[in-house]
């Protein structure tokens, strides 16, 4: 209905027809490989979002083959709100930026299933034993794709990677308190 309105019916079409794939090309799994992050998108069973971000080493999100992914999760807040979505609703939206090289990005719709090691290893004895270096995984996202599809290079910034600030010249409050509204005037103080 939108794109009737907007007339952008044919340049929709015209996406659908060529850019997007009810399995991974080639290219998107090589791509999806070389990733050190991924923004994930999630809804409950009412239909209430979560956005969320997984990162590690390149390669964290294994391709076990042109139509499933799977990555690890490890130990968080415990709040688990894209884990819990995933129980309740099985849909999941992955969004891969490539925001240092060839600027450019893949979408990654499909169903996830949440299974522990022992179990992903049963079928998939080949993923990654330690796919983050001294983290142990609680359990394993696995992602049966739907469709995948470009996002297009227009608006994706260049950023390049930097080591991180430590010691005390990173005067900032611990994560569980950077929100909080009593060190929020603080940090607008320290401007």
């Amino acid at each position: 209905m939108l794109q009737d309105h907007l007339g952008t019916v044919q340049r929709a079409d015209a996406f659908y027809d060529r850019q997007v794939h009810p399995r991974l090309t080639e290219t998107m799994r090589d791509f999806i490989g070389r990733q050190s992050m991924l923004f994930l998108s999630t809804a409950d069973a009412r239909g209430h979002c979560d956005a969320s971000f997984r990162a590690g080493p390149p390669g964290f999100v294994t391709v076990l083959d042109d139509r499933t992914l799977a990555y690890p999760e490890y130990r968080g807040n415990g709040v688990m709100a894209s884990a819990g979505n995933m129980a309740e609703n099985p849909h999941a939206g992955l969004l891969f930026l490539d925001f240092t090289h060839h600027h450019i990005g893949l979408h990654v719709n499909g169903t996830a299933r949440l299974l522990d090691e022992q179990e992903l290893r049963r079928t998939n004895p080949l993923i990654p034993v330690d796919p983050a270096p001294g983290r142990q995984p609680e359990f394993w996202v696995h992602i049966t794709v739907v469709e995948a599809y470009i996002h297009c290079s227009k608006h994706i910034p260049h950023l390049e990677p930097a080591r991180r600030p430590q010691g005390p010249s990173l005067k900032r409050p611990k994560d569980a308190d950077y929100f909080v509204a009593a060190r929020a005037d603080h940090l607008v103080a320290d401007r």
